[in-house]
């Protein structure tokens, strides 16, 4: 039988520990037997998981055990993981144990050094920290999950939810991974190319010198904006409002207010009943089918998609 050893580290996410515990420990064959066996392991008998304690199965030595080894995130991810769990780890990769990672729980496997040369995924939130942290690691943040053979990684909550069916269905076929994903309640459509939904260009975005501008653009990107007009507020030419962009958000002044007119669509279609072409008026793109197009390619999903995830039902969207 397959075994999966689940990692509880100190400060690790209940939720990301139980999410494999749970899928992983309720599928079953065709013929009703257990597909999986399920172990907790941990660098001590308890361990620490925010306001609860975790009691672990075996030790450290249960990853050279298993098959396959989930890493959950920690709260702390940034904070270096215990060093004989890195290197059991390290060991565990060296043998061919299959590796997987839940949301921030990337940076547990970077921190081994699993990531090196890889395409990674991890919680939106944390992607440029992982980046800026491990620039041997090809960070992609829009990604549900990503499966590199010997080693996975998925992002945040929800997606390693998806990320276990994935694996179910690479070990036992699309029948047992869609009755795995009926016991979850949960769709299992969903693959590793489906962006994630982030959250574009926030308004607490803090930078050295655009801060201002920022907060003018948060406040009109609904009005026909020009490159001179969020010139003129910043008191500079066109020419040096380009390089700043570019310098302190990665990002052009137009591509900047773009952002920032999706992410109040995306609230728009959150929290209203609104059609697209109200929306797209709205928020400040010139057309519907501009829209459309500029929120596909940002979110993944076209509006109508978008605001059935959210809402959980179909409109004029």
């Amino acid at each position: 039988m397959h075994t999966i050893a689940v990692l509880a580290l100190p400060d690790t996410i209940v939720f990301d520990l139980a999410t494999p515990v749970e899928v992983f420990g309720r599928a079953r064959l065709p013929d009703g037997r257990p597909a999986y066996r399920v172990v907790v392991c941990g660098t001590e008998p308890v361990v620490d998981a925010g306001p609860l304690r975790i009691g672990t199965d075996v030790g450290l030595e249960g990853l050279g055990r298993a098959d396959t080894v989930v890493v959950p995130g920690r709260n702390r991810p940034e904070e270096r993981a215990p060093e004989a769990a890195l290197a059991a780890l390290r060991q565990a990769a060296a043998e061919g144990t299959r590796i997987a990672s839940i949301c921030v729980g990337a940076f547990t496997l970077a921190q081994a050094g699993l990531l090196d040369g890889l395409r990674a995924t991890t919680h939106w939130l944390a992607a440029d920290t992982l980046a800026a942290q491990y620039p041997e690691v090809d960070v992609d943040p829009e990604s549900l999950y990503i499966d590199n053979g010997q080693v996975l990684t998925s992002a945040g909550a929800a997606a390693g939810l998806d990320l276990c069916l994935h694996l179910v269905r690479r070990d036992h076929g699309v029948a047992v991974a869609a009755d795995t994903a009926r016991l979850s309640v949960t769709p299992l459509h969903r693959d590793g190319g489906q962006a994630q939904f982030i959250l574009r260009n926030p308004p607490t975005f803090r930078t050295a010198t655009l801060e201002p501008v920022l907060h003018w653009i948060e406040e009109n990107a609904h009005a026909d904006l020009a490159l001179a007009d969020v010139a003129a507020v910043a008191r500079t030419s066109v020419r040096t409002l380009n390089r700043r962009f570019h310098e302190e958000t990665g990002q052009s002044p137009m591509q900047w207010i773009a952002g920032v007119r999706i992410r109040h669509a995306q609230e728009l279609l959150e929290t209203t009943d609104y059609g697209v072409e109200r929306i797209a008026r709205q928020v400040g793109f010139p057309s519907p089918s501009t829209f459309r197009t500029l929120f596909r390619r940002a979110t993944g999903v076209t509006p109508r998609a978008y605001r059935v995830a959210f809402q959980g039902q179909e409109d004029a969207a």
